[in-house]
């Protein structure tokens, strides 16, 4: 799985927000925090608040903050704010790739492959990220050596 740009500042932008529970914070504000391009993450910003995950606010105690609690935003509600769907084959779902012959079961990989990312995004929100406490499961995850290591990676 490849993260974009966009998604690796939403979330980020999106983890300060939800740290942030005294005021509205501004967008110089998170772009400074987190070391993020002002304009794109205006950009960022507006998609988040389309689809309902931060709000905002015009004037001298403007800002942006989150439009529901920490521990009711998962990191694949931000992902699919920003990057659209989580796993795509050439821009299609995977339900909708169609292979022949000795490929048929690929679409069957990407299908799990897709169940498998959902696990984990889904599961992680951004109250677990602030608070530095990832789910059971997804800990236990990256708690195997194996899962730190770069493919072609020797020990």
């Amino acid at each position: 799985m490849r993260l974009s740009a966009r998604v690796d500042y939403a979330l980020r932008a999106a983890a300060e927000l939800a740290a942030a529970t005294e005021s509205p914070v501004t967008s110089e504000q998170l772009a400074r925090a987190q070391e993020i391009p002002g304009k794109f993450l205006e950009h960022i910003l507006n998609q988040l608040r389309r689809a309902g995950l931060v709000r905002s606010q015009r004037g001298p105690v403007g800002g942006y903050w989150l439009a529901r609690p920490p521990e009711e935003i998962s990191l694949a509600d931000i992902i699919r704010a920003v990057d659209g769907p989580l796993l795509g084959v050439r821009g299609e779902r995977p339900e909708h790739v169609d292979y022949t012959g000795a490929a048929r079961p690929l679409q069957e990989v990407w299908i799990a492959l897709r169940a498998s990312e959902r696990a984990i995004l889904e599961s992680v929100t951004l109250g677990h990220v602030i608070d530095g406490q990832l789910p059971p499961a997804v800990q236990q995850l990256t708690e195997d050596e194996r899962a730190w290591i770069t493919v072609g990676q020797s020990h």
